[in-house]
């Protein structure tokens, strides 16, 4: 289960990959189609969200930035 962090309430376009960039903000870049490439990232909404070791950190459906426990290989 995903825990949200920030709400943002970025719209989301077609054709963009939204992502948490390394300094906690949305960011997105054009997504390489058909042999075309890609764009250079742009940021959406400065959010600035520490992150902490173990989470994967994404932008949800409804926009807002949430984490997820990552599964490790050698623990189970």
């Amino acid at each position: 289960m995903a825990e949200k962090v920030a709400k943002v309430g970025v719209k989301r376009a077609d054709g963009y990959l939204y992502y948490v960039d390394k300094n906690g903000d949305i960011s997105r870049a054009k997504m390489a189609r058909g042999g075309k490439k890609g764009g250079k990232p742009e940021k959406v909404a400065k959010c600035g969200v520490k992150k902490a070791g173990g989470y994967l950190y994404f932008v949800d459906k409804h926009g807002d930035i949430s984490r997820a426990k990552m599964r490790r290989a050698g623990k189970r």
